[in-house]
Protein backbone atom coordinates (compact mmCIF):
# COMPACT_ATOMS: atom_id res chain seq x y z
CA UNK A 1 0.00 0.00 0.00
CA UNK A 2 2.80 2.61 0.97
CA UNK A 3 4.85 1.89 -2.11
CA UNK A 4 1.80 2.70 -4.45
CA UNK A 5 1.08 6.03 -2.30
CA UNK A 6 5.10 6.72 -2.68
CA UNK A 7 5.03 5.93 -5.73
CA UNK A 8 2.32 8.14 -6.70
CA UNK A 9 3.23 10.76 -5.37
CA UNK A 10 7.08 11.11 -6.85
CA UNK A 11 8.44 14.15 -8.31
CA UNK A 12 8.42 12.26 -12.10
CA UNK A 13 5.33 13.85 -13.77
CA UNK A 14 2.88 11.67 -14.73
CA UNK A 15 0.03 11.92 -17.82
CA UNK A 16 -2.87 13.68 -16.49
CA UNK A 17 -5.36 10.40 -17.65
CA UNK A 18 -3.22 7.75 -16.30
CA UNK A 19 -3.07 9.28 -12.87
CA UNK A 20 -6.45 9.79 -12.92
CA UNK A 21 -6.99 5.61 -13.93
CA UNK A 22 -4.71 5.49 -11.07
CA UNK A 23 -6.06 7.27 -8.30
CA UNK A 24 -9.44 6.34 -9.56
CA UNK A 25 -8.51 2.49 -9.08
CA UNK A 26 -6.65 2.95 -5.57
CA UNK A 27 -9.79 4.27 -3.87
CA UNK A 28 -11.57 2.01 -5.86
CA UNK A 29 -10.55 -0.20 -4.06
CA UNK A 30 -11.03 1.95 -0.15
CA UNK A 31 -14.64 1.77 0.85
CA UNK A 32 -16.25 5.35 0.65
CA UNK A 33 -18.88 7.16 1.55
CA UNK A 34 -22.78 6.99 -0.15
CA UNK A 35 -22.07 10.73 -0.93
CA UNK A 36 -18.86 10.48 -2.33
CA UNK A 37 -19.62 7.67 -4.89
CA UNK A 38 -22.52 9.74 -5.93
CA UNK A 39 -20.83 12.77 -6.21
CA UNK A 40 -18.06 10.84 -8.33
CA UNK A 41 -20.59 9.64 -10.84
CA UNK A 42 -21.93 12.88 -11.24
CA UNK A 43 -18.62 14.11 -12.61
CA UNK A 44 -18.16 11.43 -14.40
CA UNK A 45 -21.48 11.90 -16.14
CA UNK A 46 -20.16 15.54 -16.60
CA UNK A 47 -17.00 14.79 -18.25
CA UNK A 48 -18.43 12.01 -20.57
CA UNK A 49 -21.47 14.38 -21.24
CA UNK A 50 -19.55 17.63 -22.05
CA UNK A 51 -17.97 16.29 -24.79
CA UNK A 52 -21.00 14.46 -26.48
CA UNK A 53 -22.96 17.76 -25.59
CA UNK A 54 -20.42 20.19 -27.09
CA UNK A 55 -20.05 17.68 -30.29
CA UNK A 56 -24.38 17.67 -30.71
CA UNK A 57 -24.11 21.65 -30.12
CA UNK A 58 -21.29 21.61 -33.17
CA UNK A 59 -23.76 19.53 -34.99
CA UNK A 60 -26.57 21.65 -34.60
CA UNK A 61 -25.10 24.56 -34.92
CA UNK A 62 -23.78 24.07 -38.13
CA UNK A 63 -27.29 23.55 -39.94
CA UNK A 64 -28.96 26.28 -41.29
CA UNK A 65 -32.63 27.00 -40.60
CA UNK A 66 -34.21 25.04 -37.70
CA UNK A 67 -30.96 23.74 -37.26
CA UNK A 68 -32.56 19.81 -36.96
CA UNK A 69 -30.71 16.53 -37.30
CA UNK A 70 -32.14 12.93 -38.05
CA UNK A 71 -30.71 10.32 -35.71
CA UNK A 72 -29.62 8.89 -38.51
CA UNK A 73 -27.58 11.92 -39.55
CA UNK A 74 -29.61 12.41 -42.98
CA UNK A 75 -30.72 15.68 -43.89
CA UNK A 76 -34.63 16.16 -44.26
CA UNK A 77 -36.24 15.69 -47.34
CA UNK A 78 -37.38 19.04 -49.04
CA UNK A 79 -41.02 18.94 -49.42
CA UNK A 80 -41.64 19.40 -53.51
CA UNK A 81 -43.84 23.06 -54.59
CA UNK A 82 -47.16 22.45 -56.45
CA UNK A 83 -46.58 22.64 -60.21
CA UNK A 84 -47.78 25.76 -61.46
CA UNK A 85 -51.12 26.41 -63.69
CA UNK A 86 -51.21 27.68 -67.00
CA UNK A 87 -52.50 31.20 -67.32
CA UNK A 88 -55.99 31.56 -68.64
CA UNK A 89 -54.48 33.21 -72.04
CA UNK A 90 -52.40 30.18 -72.67
CA UNK A 91 -54.83 27.16 -72.05
CA UNK A 92 -57.99 29.12 -74.54
CA UNK A 93 -56.89 28.40 -77.44
CA UNK A 94 -56.59 24.74 -76.06
CA UNK A 95 -59.75 24.66 -75.39
CA UNK A 96 -61.35 26.56 -78.44
CA UNK A 97 -59.33 23.92 -80.28
CA UNK A 98 -60.68 20.99 -78.67
CA UNK A 99 -64.55 22.66 -78.80
CA UNK A 100 -64.17 23.14 -82.81
CA UNK A 101 -63.30 19.71 -82.76
CA UNK A 102 -66.65 18.17 -80.95
CA UNK A 103 -68.05 20.43 -82.92
CA UNK A 104 -67.22 18.28 -86.00
CA UNK A 105 -67.20 15.02 -84.65
CA UNK A 106 -70.74 15.89 -83.39
CA UNK A 107 -72.04 17.64 -86.94
CA UNK A 108 -70.50 14.81 -88.66
CA UNK A 109 -72.06 11.59 -86.65
CA UNK A 110 -74.58 13.19 -84.68
CA UNK A 111 -76.78 16.35 -85.41
CA UNK A 112 -76.42 18.90 -87.38
CA UNK A 113 -78.26 22.43 -87.93
CA UNK A 114 -80.44 23.33 -90.77
CA UNK A 115 -81.98 26.21 -91.62
CA UNK A 116 -85.57 26.82 -93.17
CA UNK A 117 -85.33 29.03 -96.18
CA UNK A 118 -88.83 28.09 -97.65
CA UNK A 119 -92.76 28.18 -96.79
CA UNK A 120 -93.07 24.56 -98.09
CA UNK A 121 -93.48 23.29 -94.22
CA UNK A 122 -95.43 25.75 -93.32
CA UNK A 123 -97.20 26.06 -90.58
CA UNK A 124 -94.97 23.07 -89.42
CA UNK A 125 -92.06 25.00 -90.14
CA UNK A 126 -91.43 28.84 -90.57
CA UNK A 127 -89.23 30.37 -92.61
CA UNK A 128 -85.91 31.35 -90.40
CA UNK A 129 -86.44 28.08 -88.45
CA UNK A 130 -83.37 25.97 -87.43
CA UNK A 131 -84.51 22.55 -86.76
CA UNK A 132 -81.68 19.70 -85.47
CA UNK A 133 -81.29 16.82 -87.41
CA UNK A 134 -80.69 13.63 -86.41
CA UNK A 135 -77.74 12.21 -88.64
CA UNK A 136 -76.69 8.97 -86.19
CA UNK A 137 -79.31 6.79 -86.64
CA UNK A 138 -78.80 6.15 -90.04
CA UNK A 139 -75.14 5.13 -89.66
CA UNK A 140 -76.68 1.66 -88.19
CA UNK A 141 -79.16 1.00 -91.20
CA UNK A 142 -82.22 2.85 -89.84
CA UNK A 143 -84.58 4.43 -92.73
CA UNK A 144 -87.04 6.98 -92.98
CA UNK A 145 -90.47 6.33 -91.81
CA UNK A 146 -94.13 7.28 -92.81
CA UNK A 147 -94.75 10.62 -90.85
CA UNK A 148 -90.64 11.43 -90.40
CA UNK A 149 -89.74 14.95 -91.25
CA UNK A 150 -86.59 14.20 -93.54
CA UNK A 151 -83.81 16.35 -94.52
CA UNK A 152 -82.17 15.12 -98.27
CA UNK A 153 -80.19 16.29 -100.44
CA UNK A 154 -81.43 16.95 -104.36
CA UNK A 155 -82.19 13.70 -106.34
CA UNK A 156 -81.21 15.74 -109.36
CA UNK A 157 -83.52 18.86 -110.58
CA UNK A 158 -85.67 19.73 -108.09
CA UNK A 159 -83.60 22.61 -106.81
CA UNK A 160 -81.99 24.06 -110.23
CA UNK A 161 -83.49 27.24 -110.29
CA UNK A 162 -83.24 27.60 -106.39
CA UNK A 163 -79.82 30.20 -106.49
CA UNK A 164 -77.64 29.76 -103.30
CA UNK A 165 -78.30 32.06 -100.62
CA UNK A 166 -75.21 33.82 -99.50
CA UNK A 167 -74.34 37.14 -98.71
CA UNK A 168 -72.61 39.83 -101.05
CA UNK A 169 -70.00 40.88 -97.91
CA UNK A 170 -67.52 38.55 -98.31
CA UNK A 171 -66.22 38.57 -94.62
CA UNK A 172 -69.68 37.37 -93.58
CA UNK A 173 -69.61 34.90 -96.43
CA UNK A 174 -66.13 33.60 -95.21
CA UNK A 175 -68.06 33.06 -91.58
CA UNK A 176 -70.60 31.58 -93.23
CA UNK A 177 -68.69 28.78 -94.27
CA UNK A 178 -66.55 28.37 -91.49
CA UNK A 179 -69.72 27.75 -89.24
CA UNK A 180 -71.70 25.72 -91.38
CA UNK A 181 -68.40 23.50 -91.81
CA UNK A 182 -68.60 22.71 -88.09
CA UNK A 183 -72.06 22.48 -88.23
CA UNK A 184 -72.70 25.44 -85.86
CA UNK A 185 -74.94 26.92 -89.37
CA UNK A 186 -76.70 25.66 -92.48
CA UNK A 187 -74.84 25.41 -95.34
CA UNK A 188 -75.68 28.14 -98.23
CA UNK A 189 -73.69 26.38 -100.85
CA UNK A 190 -75.41 22.83 -99.99
CA UNK A 191 -78.65 21.89 -102.12
CA UNK A 192 -80.92 20.08 -99.30
CA UNK A 193 -84.18 19.59 -98.90
CA UNK A 194 -86.99 19.52 -96.49
CA UNK A 195 -90.15 17.67 -96.56
CA UNK A 196 -92.61 15.15 -95.00
CA UNK A 197 -92.09 11.19 -95.71
CA UNK A 198 -95.83 10.01 -96.91
CA UNK A 199 -95.04 6.17 -98.08
CA UNK A 200 -92.14 4.24 -98.46
CA UNK A 201 -90.65 1.66 -100.55
CA UNK A 202 -93.13 -1.14 -101.38
CA UNK A 203 -96.42 1.50 -100.60
CA UNK A 204 -99.25 2.69 -102.85
CA UNK A 205 -99.97 6.17 -102.31
CA UNK A 206 -102.21 8.38 -104.03
CA UNK A 207 -104.35 11.27 -103.92
CA UNK A 208 -107.86 12.01 -106.30
CA UNK A 209 -109.69 15.30 -106.23
CA UNK A 210 -109.42 17.13 -103.10
CA UNK A 211 -108.55 14.17 -101.31
CA UNK A 212 -107.67 12.77 -98.83
CA UNK A 213 -104.41 11.59 -99.43
CA UNK A 214 -104.36 7.13 -99.30
CA UNK A 215 -101.42 4.93 -98.68
CA UNK A 216 -102.56 1.52 -99.07
CA UNK A 217 -105.68 2.11 -99.65
CA UNK A 218 -106.03 3.87 -96.15
CA UNK A 219 -106.98 7.41 -95.88
CA UNK A 220 -105.06 9.64 -93.48
CA UNK A 221 -105.82 12.31 -91.30
CA UNK A 222 -103.68 15.23 -91.55
CA UNK A 223 -104.40 18.26 -89.35
CA UNK A 224 -100.81 19.74 -90.11
CA UNK A 225 -101.67 20.33 -93.66
CA UNK A 226 -101.62 24.52 -94.21
CA UNK A 227 -104.71 25.77 -93.29
CA UNK A 228 -107.06 26.35 -96.45
CA UNK A 229 -105.25 24.09 -98.55
CA UNK A 230 -106.30 20.52 -99.47
CA UNK A 231 -104.58 17.29 -99.13
CA UNK A 232 -104.03 17.05 -102.58
CA UNK A 233 -103.27 20.63 -103.43
CA UNK A 234 -103.39 21.82 -107.05
CA UNK A 235 -101.74 18.05 -108.04
CA UNK A 236 -104.07 15.12 -107.58
CA UNK A 237 -101.76 12.08 -108.48
CA UNK A 238 -101.53 8.29 -108.64
CA UNK A 239 -102.00 5.86 -107.61
CA UNK A 240 -98.02 5.10 -107.54
CA UNK A 241 -95.76 2.14 -106.36
CA UNK A 242 -92.93 3.52 -104.52
CA UNK A 243 -89.92 1.07 -105.48
CA UNK A 244 -87.96 -0.28 -102.61
CA UNK A 245 -85.42 1.87 -101.59
CA UNK A 246 -87.36 4.97 -101.85
CA UNK A 247 -89.56 7.52 -100.50
CA UNK A 248 -92.62 9.65 -101.38
CA UNK A 249 -92.38 13.06 -99.80
CA UNK A 250 -94.75 16.10 -99.76
CA UNK A 251 -94.39 19.46 -98.21
CA UNK A 252 -97.05 20.22 -95.42
CA UNK A 253 -98.19 23.53 -97.10
CA UNK A 254 -99.66 21.39 -100.50
CA UNK A 255 -100.60 24.45 -102.31
CA UNK A 256 -96.51 25.75 -101.70
CA UNK A 257 -94.47 23.10 -102.03
CA UNK A 258 -92.77 21.23 -104.80
CA UNK A 259 -92.65 17.71 -103.55
CA UNK A 260 -92.89 14.34 -104.59
CA UNK A 261 -95.75 15.26 -106.74
CA UNK A 262 -94.58 17.42 -109.62
CA UNK A 263 -91.30 15.35 -110.10
CA UNK A 264 -93.19 12.38 -111.76
CA UNK A 265 -91.01 12.80 -115.05
CA UNK A 266 -87.90 12.40 -113.64
CA UNK A 267 -86.22 9.05 -112.86
CA UNK A 268 -87.25 8.00 -109.97
CA UNK A 269 -90.51 8.91 -110.41
CA UNK A 270 -90.76 11.50 -108.17
CA UNK A 271 -89.45 9.34 -105.68
CA UNK A 272 -86.83 10.03 -103.23
CA UNK A 273 -83.50 7.24 -103.01
CA UNK A 274 -83.18 6.76 -99.10
CA UNK A 275 -79.57 7.17 -99.80
CA UNK A 276 -80.25 10.86 -100.28
CA UNK A 277 -81.49 11.38 -96.53
CA UNK A 278 -79.12 12.73 -94.22
CA UNK A 279 -81.31 12.23 -91.30
CA UNK A 280 -84.92 12.87 -89.41
CA UNK A 281 -85.63 16.67 -88.13
CA UNK A 282 -86.42 15.91 -84.41
CA UNK A 283 -86.74 19.34 -82.85
CA UNK A 284 -87.45 23.22 -84.02
CA UNK A 285 -84.20 24.61 -82.10
CA UNK A 286 -84.55 28.08 -83.00
CA UNK A 287 -86.25 30.99 -82.22
CA UNK A 288 -87.05 29.99 -78.82
CA UNK A 289 -90.52 31.13 -79.31
CA UNK A 290 -90.95 28.39 -82.05
CA UNK A 291 -89.58 25.89 -80.11
CA UNK A 292 -90.87 22.42 -80.71
CA UNK A 293 -90.67 18.96 -81.12
CA UNK A 294 -91.48 16.97 -84.44
CA UNK A 295 -93.30 13.66 -83.89
CA UNK A 296 -95.26 11.17 -86.00
CA UNK A 297 -98.85 12.02 -86.35
CA UNK A 298 -100.68 9.45 -85.03
CA UNK A 299 -102.18 8.85 -88.34
CA UNK A 300 -99.28 6.67 -89.96
CA UNK A 301 -99.27 4.58 -87.11
CA UNK A 302 -103.22 3.68 -87.47
CA UNK A 303 -103.56 -0.31 -87.63
CA UNK A 304 -103.01 -1.87 -91.53
CA UNK A 305 -101.27 1.05 -92.85
CA UNK A 306 -97.94 -0.93 -93.38
CA UNK A 307 -99.23 -4.67 -93.01
CA UNK A 308 -101.65 -3.35 -96.61
CA UNK A 309 -97.88 -2.60 -98.07
CA UNK A 310 -96.63 -6.17 -96.94
CA UNK A 311 -99.54 -8.84 -97.28
CA UNK A 312 -97.33 -11.77 -97.39
CA UNK A 313 -94.93 -10.98 -94.62
CA UNK A 314 -97.01 -12.82 -91.74
CA UNK A 315 -97.40 -16.06 -93.93
CA UNK A 316 -93.75 -16.06 -95.21
CA UNK A 317 -92.65 -15.65 -91.34
CA UNK A 318 -94.80 -18.18 -90.38
CA UNK A 319 -93.19 -20.67 -93.09
CA UNK A 320 -90.04 -19.52 -92.47
CA UNK A 321 -90.45 -20.02 -88.24
CA UNK A 322 -91.90 -23.49 -88.80
CA UNK A 323 -88.78 -24.84 -91.26
CA UNK A 324 -86.99 -25.93 -88.18
CA UNK A 325 -89.80 -27.53 -86.53
CA UNK A 326 -90.58 -29.90 -89.20
CA UNK A 327 -87.03 -30.49 -89.33
CA UNK A 328 -86.52 -31.35 -86.01
CA UNK A 329 -89.93 -33.70 -85.94
CA UNK A 330 -88.24 -35.34 -89.36
CA UNK A 331 -85.20 -35.87 -87.30
CA UNK A 332 -86.55 -37.11 -83.80
CA UNK A 333 -88.78 -39.88 -86.05
CA UNK A 334 -85.88 -41.44 -87.61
Amino acid sequence: MGDLVIGARSGAPEPEGAGSRTVRSTESAQPSEPGEDGSAAGAAGDSDGGGSGSEAARLSGGKGGDGSVSSSGEEPEETPEPPKQRSFWKELPILIGIALILALVIKTFFVQAFSIPSGSMENTLRIGDRVLVDKLTPWFGAEPERGDVVVFQDPGGWLNDEPAQQSSNSLVRSMQNVLSFIGLMPSANEKDLIKRVIAVGGDTVECQGDGPVKVNGLALNEPYIFPGNTPCGDKPFGPVKVPQGRIWVMGDHRGDSLDSRFHQDQPGGGTVPVGNVIGRAFVVAWPISDWSTLPVPDTFGQKGLAAAAMPLAPPAAGAAAALPVVWWLRRSRR
